[in-house]
C-alpha cells in the first residue's frame, strides 16, 4: 500500500524515471543535484515507489526529537562532521558484512552551491567493493536518471573525472547551487 501510494503521489507530480542500471542489493547511491529540501522527498517518493530503501547520510543536527526518530526509522545516519572518525571505514565494513546495503549519498555535502565535492562515498564503494549508481535528479526535465554505474578502480581522480562528466548537463531546482568540480 506504502509503496503504491508513493507511486501515485510522484507520477501526480509529474515526475518521470530514466533507469538503464540494474538494482542492486549492495550498492552506493551517489545523487546529485542537490540544491534543495525537495531532494530528499522526491529521491524518497522514487525509491519506495519501487519498492526499494536505502540507507543515507544526513548532518546530526537534523536528528532532533521528533524528526531524529523519523530519519533513523528511514535509514538515516547521523553524520557529525566535526569529528575526526573514519565514517567511510565503519560505513565500508558495515556494508562487507550485511546482506543487503543501498545507501544514499550527496556528494555536495549541503544544498549550497559547493565547487569542491566530498568524496566518502566513493572510498566507501572502494573499500567495500561495491558499485557506484550515479542517480541524477534532473528537474527541468522533471526526471529521475540513473544511466551509468561505475566499480571504483582506485584512481580517484579518473574516476570524478568521469563522475562529474555524468553529472554535467543537469540541473538542480536551482541551478545556481550545483557545480561539478573542473578536474
Amino acid at each position: 500500500m506504502f509503496m503504491s501510494l508513493c507511486r501515485l503521489i510522484f507520477r501526480k507530480m509529474g515526475w518521470q524515471v530514466e533507469m538503464t542500471v540494474p538494482y542492486r542489493d549492495k550498492c552506493i547511491i551517489c545523487v546529485a543535484p542537490h540544491t534543495s529540501n525537495w531532494d530528499f522527498i522526491i529521491a524518497e517518493l522514487y525509491y519506495h515507489s519501487i519498492g526499494r530503501t536505502a540507507g543515507f547520510l544526513m548532518k546530526k543536527e537534523w536528528f532532533f526529537w521528533p524528526m531524529g526518530v523519523l530519519f533513523r526509522s528511514m535509514g538515516g545516519i547521523p553524520v557529525e562532521r566535526s569529528r575526526h572518525v573514519s565514517l567511510t571505514d565503519r560505513v565500508a565494513e558495515a556494508a562487507m558484512k550485511a546482506e543487503r546495503f543501498e545507501l544514499a549519498v550527496t556528494p555536495e555535502g549541503t544544498r549550497s552551491l559547493a565547487t569542491k565535492w566530498k568524496r566518502g562515498f566513493y572510498f566507501i564503494a572502494l573499500k567495500a567493493g561495491l558499485p557506484i549508481q550515479l542517480y541524477a535528479i534532473d528537474y527541468k526535465n522533471k526526471r529521475i536518471v540513473c544511466t551509468q554505474e561505475l566499480v571504483p578502480s582506485g584512481d580517484v581522480e579518473a574516476d570524478m573525472r568521469l563522475i562529474m562528466d555524468y553529472y554535467r548537463p543537469y540541473e538542480g531546482k536551482y541551478p545556481g547551487k550545483f557545480a561539478v568540480e573542473d578536474i
